[in-house]
């Protein structure tokens, strides 16, 4: 039989109504002729619920144990939701990670996923099982301790089973009933997707677009698995969502497919550093050892044997910057006059595969911003993405513009 995985996130399967129309969609495609395999993730606001209880019972708490309590809450839904399906006289049963098995490393609460053997479920599908209903965001390490995948981790799940399994495609409800052109809560001019590239849709998820979680952009590259991402509360209709899928099924790419942003983000600049073979090493090796995520980086000329190193950051990791970049100095690994922190900028991002085949794209974007009074701070380019820095009051107007500017809500 042909075969669909399809995830439920939080909100769709807050409470048992919710569950129940969901259950709905998948007894639509078994009797369309699918086998399926349902990924869920926790009712909303489970998680940060039994976040919360391991916090409050051990503040300094065993990661293994925090892993065992936290997956709970995805098997509660996976119960629930088989349950409900079984009411619907549609052959179902639960899966959890460990059944499967699923498969990660041993990093507890940010496991990765290595593997996920086909017989057990295979074998059930055999038997005439119609439904497997599979906990998302967790799995076994090979010590035999439940694991959890950290933010987003069902996502991940699900791609990751639409591999295994060379499921025909993989379809991701959630609250919103697609990718848009940028966020609709910033312009009103967003349009909705028909269909987007991996490539894109991995550089939006990763600038800030939290429609899907990074990993699961990467792994769905990685293997081809065609992704289509609907909203639970909108009407059952097969041409619904966006697609995400290979550069090849898009016939005809805008030069800009959307516009993204980080609010959220911070640049550090140290002066006067010694320019010197080695000095960037020295710099940025601490801050990875401290755990910080550096994005655009940007070194100045060099000027009587010294040079200014700018970078970009999340704003919440910038005294854990701070203190790493200080305690290197002290240790005299680097050297350098002043460490000036702006904690008052945004990120806003302009992504398409078409910019391979269209010149002047970037020299649009920065003329567009230019005629809105907007000074760029810091630029950074890869070959279908043109990120820019600058201060967090133009953020709005910024994403206005750049839309507008690009006709972001005519189709290609």
């Amino acid at each position: 039989m042909p075969l669909l995985v399809m995830k439920f996130g939080g909100t769709s399967v807050a409470t048992l109504d919710r569950i129940r129309r969901a259950a709905k969609r998948v007894g639509r495609e078994v009797a369309n002729g699918y086998d399926v395999i349902v990924i869920v993730s926790a009712m909303s606001g489970e998680t940060n619920k039994l976040v919360g209880y391991v916090g409050e019972t051990s503040p300094l708490y065993d990661a293994r144990e925090y892993d065992a309590v936290v997956s709970s809450g995805e098997n509660v839904t996976a119960g629930l939701m088989a349950l409900t399906l079984q009411e619907m006289e549609i052959p179902a049963r639960s899966w959890q990670g460990w059944q499967v098995p699923v498969k990660t490393t041993s990093a507890h609460a940010s496991a990765r996923i290595e593997e996920i053997p086909t017989d057990n479920i295979m074998a059930k599908f055999g038997e005439g099982m119609k439904v497997a209903v599979v906990a998302g965001f967790q799995g076994i390490s090979p010590e035999g301790r439940i694991t959890t995948l950290g933010r987003g981790g069902s996502d991940t799940t699900a791609v990751a089973f639409a591999a295994a399994f060379a499921a025909e495609r993989c379809d991701i409800y959630t609250d919103v009933d697609g990718v848009y052109t940028t966020d609709p809560r910033i312009t009103a001019k967003a349009r909705k997707l028909e269909k987007i590239s991996f490539e894109e849709m991995l550089e939006l998820a990763s600038l800030g677009a939290k429609v899907l979680q990074t990993r699961s952009v990467e792994l769905a590259m990685r293997y081809k698995v065609r992704l289509r991402v609907l909203s639970s509360f909108e009407e059952m209709d097969d041409s619904a969502g966006t697609l995400v899928c290979d550069e090849e099924e898009i016939v005809e790419s805008k030069a800009v497919a959307g516009v993204a942003y980080s609010r959220d983000e911070a640049k550090m600049t140290l002066t006067e550093v010694e320019d010197r073979p080695g000095i960037a090493a020295a710099i940025f090796g601490p801050l990875a050892e401290a755990a910080i995520n550096v994005d655009m980086i940007v070194q100045n000329i060099s000027e009587e044997g010294k040079t200014d190193m700018t970078f970009s950051l999340p704003i919440d990791q910038v005294k854990r910057a701070q203190k790493a970049l200080d305690e290197a100095k002290a240790r005299n690994d680097i050297g350098f006059a002043e460490l000036l922190i702006d904690s008052d900028v945004c990120k806003v991002s302009i992504v398409g595969i078409g910019m391979r085949s269209h010149a002047g794209v970037a020299a649009k974007m920065f003329a567009t911003l230019r005629d809105e009074g907007i000074n760029i701070k810091v630029i950074t380019t890869s070959e279908i993405k043109v990120s820019v820095l600058v201060d967090r009051k133009y953020l709005e107007l910024a994403v206005q513009a750049l839309h507008d500017a690009f006709e972001l809500d005519r189709a290609a």
